[in-house]
């Protein structure tokens, strides 16, 4: 680690802090040669492999982008998909791996979008899932149907 204020290479760690969400380190520094202190930021990069087999950064952004195509005309506020970018990324983070493919950023997609908003997620599963038919839709409706149904007769809890 380099001084940034006279470039020496001889820095001792002071203090050392995780992040809330745990997505990264604070470390506070100083510099042996000119006694200053500086913080540095130290956060894991996720990259994700795509099928063509080039890999490139996770940008929480990128991933926002094809849900907010799916949610458009759908009463879903930036706000939320937001917080579904956050889940994502937390998700995908919370696996533990520097190197994630590609199909796995659309599996940590389709979950958080289900409860979000079930015609936005028809949308985004057909393309990502690839529909070839009408059929498709139907047994992807009938799964959350059963689902919505399981959900409906299990008993709730009292207190």
């Amino acid at each position: 680690m380099h001084c940034p204020f006279c470039r020496a290479t001889d820095t001792r760690v002071l203090d050392s802090r995780v992040s809330e969400d745990g997505g990264s380190i604070r470390r506070r520094r100083t510099c042996s040669a000119c006694s200053k202190r500086f913080t540095t930021v130290e956060q894991m990069q996720l990259s994700v492999v795509k099928r063509s087999g080039a890999s490139e950064p996770f940008v929480r952004e990128k991933a926002v982008a094809g849900v907010r195509k799916a949610c458009k005309g759908r009463p879903v506020t930036e706000d939320q998909l937001a917080c579904l970018g956050q889940v994502v990324e937390d998700t995908l983070r919370g696996a533990g791996a520097a190197e994630l493919p590609a199909h796995e950023v659309g599996l940590a997609i389709l979950g958080p979008l289900r409860e979000l908003d079930e015609v936005a997620y028809l949308r985004f599963a057909s393309v990502y899932r690839q529909f070839a038919s009408a059929a498709d839709f139907e047994d992807e409706i009938a799964m959350l149907r059963a689902e919505r149904l399981t959900l409906d007769t299990e008993p709730q809890p009292t207190g």
